[in-house]
């Protein structure tokens, strides 16, 4: 993409809950994008959900707060149609001073994973399936939004429905121009069953890309509703008493050959697909926290509310928390469906793709697939709340072997942190401080 058609850049990196901290630069400053010449502190990556230092990170005052330097990342500069001004946002990742990655950088921990399959020749493919609710946020409470035919709010469940696709086609027509401006494979949008709630489907692709394209879709949509007088937020629970918003991943694995190791010609898969499966559903319970980071995202993790709470797998299963889709045979894949709308994308992903390899390397063996409803089972549970899930996830010795260790320790520090200060806000004043801050 040629910059200098932009008035301005934006140079920004994902911080440990997703937000976007970078600089502001002029178009001019392009030249300098790949040398090095940007710099800001390595803290910056996990500052908390307010965007304030973590108290007593060594990041900090222990190692003089030092600065990374970043780069830019193979994703590339998209524009930003949500600004009047021709503006353009570059990706950047975080690196040390002697060039290797900074493993604190989300994305840096994603491809530390991936690294585990390109040993073996590998290639990753995910895609995602993102729901969204848009939202009045000018009150001192959060209402569904005016349905912009009638000046009405809109008022019950509406499920697939294409009236209500079409009351905001406004909206929809400039979210999806915006992502073909900055290439995102957006595919179908539908009306999902809570109030004012969509979902997105992004094609699959490389996953580290499909990664990417979820963290920028989120800015994108907040930033194109805003413009049509309205919020867009992934919170995993808006409204108390309505449906949640999830994030469903789907990948599958190609070899050497372009083969997917996951196919076996039938409709039960490899063993590899398996030992895969052993991995993600073993690591469940204690990569709780990645799949529900913030305090409120614990009010969408009820059973028998589509957010499965059990860890276990099924075929051709929505109760279960790991799905086995049917179909053609070639297209074998893995969906995980835990993680709420409020995740970092690069985490998740961390995550999932780490505990399936582990599984891989490790030949785990998976329980038997469920039948039926999965909240008819017993089953091992996820986290039953925050502060559990802060605690098994910096313990745990599986984790420990997916992720890296100065991830591990950072998130713990900020999540603790974000713990304390969370208990002393208000719980109807919630939704201000995360309404688009995840």
């Amino acid at each position: 993409m040629d910059l200098s058609q932009f008035s301005t850049l934006r140079v920004a990196v994902s911080d440990l809950n997703g937000q976007m901290r970078g600089k502001r630069v002029p178009s001019s400053f392009r030249k300098k994008l790949s040398n090095g010449a940007l710099r800001m502190p390595l803290s910056v990556l996990n500052v908390d959900i307010w965007g304030a230092d973590v108290r007593n990170s060594p990041l900090v005052f222990e190692t003089g707060d030092a600065d990374g330097v970043l780069l830019p990342t193979d994703r590339g500069a998209v524009p930003m149609p949500w600004l009047d001004t021709p503006s353009a946002l570059v990706p950047m990742a975080m690196t040390l001073e002697d060039g290797s990655p900074f493993l604190g950088d989300p994305r840096q921990a994603l491809i530390s994973v991936l690294d585990r399959y390109s040993a073996r020749n590998w290639q990753v493919m995910a895609a995602t399936e993102m729901e969204f609710s848009l939202v009045d946020d000018t009150g001192d409470h959060l209402q569904p939004p005016v349905d912009p035919r009638s000046s009405r709010r809109l008022f019950g469940q509406d499920i697939l429905s294409v009236d209500e696709l079409d009351a905001f086609d406004a909206f929809f027509t400039e979210l999806y121009e915006g992502c073909v401006a900055m290439g995102l494979p957006a595919q179908t949008i539908i009306n999902e069953s809570g109030l004012g709630q969509f979902e997105v489907t992004l094609n699959h692709q490389n996953a580290l890309r499909a990664a990417d394209d979820a963290w920028l879709f989120k800015v994108l949509a907040r930033g194109i509703a805003r413009k049509h007088n309205m919020a867009a937020t992934f919170m995993a629970k808006p409204y108390a008493d309505d449906a949640g918003n999830g994030m469903h991943v789907h990948f599958s694995v190609l070899d050497a050959d372009g083969q997917n190791v996951f196919d076996n010609g039938g409709p039960e898969g490899t063993e590899t697909l398996k030992q895969a499966i052993a991995g993600c559903v073993h690591a469940m319970p204690a990569s709780t926290l990645i799949f529900a980071p913030h305090g409120p995202s614990y009010d969408r993790l009820v059973p028998g509310a589509h957010a499965p709470t059990g860890a276990c797998w099924a075929y051709e299963n929505r109760t279960a928390a790991i799905r086995v889709p049917g179909g053609a045979p070639q297209a074998r894949r893995i969906e995980h469906r835990v993680a709420g709308g409020d995740i970092n994308p690069y985490l998740m992903l961390a995550t999932v793709l780490g505990a399936a390899i582990e599984g891989v390397e490790e030949g785990m063996i998976a329980p038997a697939p469920i039948t039926g409803n999965a909240y008819d089972h017993d089953l091992p549970q996820l986290a039953p709340d925050w502060g559990a899930a802060i605690d098994v996830f910096e313990h745990d010795a599986f984790i420990a072997r997916c992720l890296p260790d100065v991830l591990i320790k950072n998130l713990v520090m900020t999540k603790r942190q974000e713990f304390e200060d969370l208990a002393k806000l208000a719980p109807h004043d919630h939704w201000k401080l995360y309404l688009e801050r995840v």
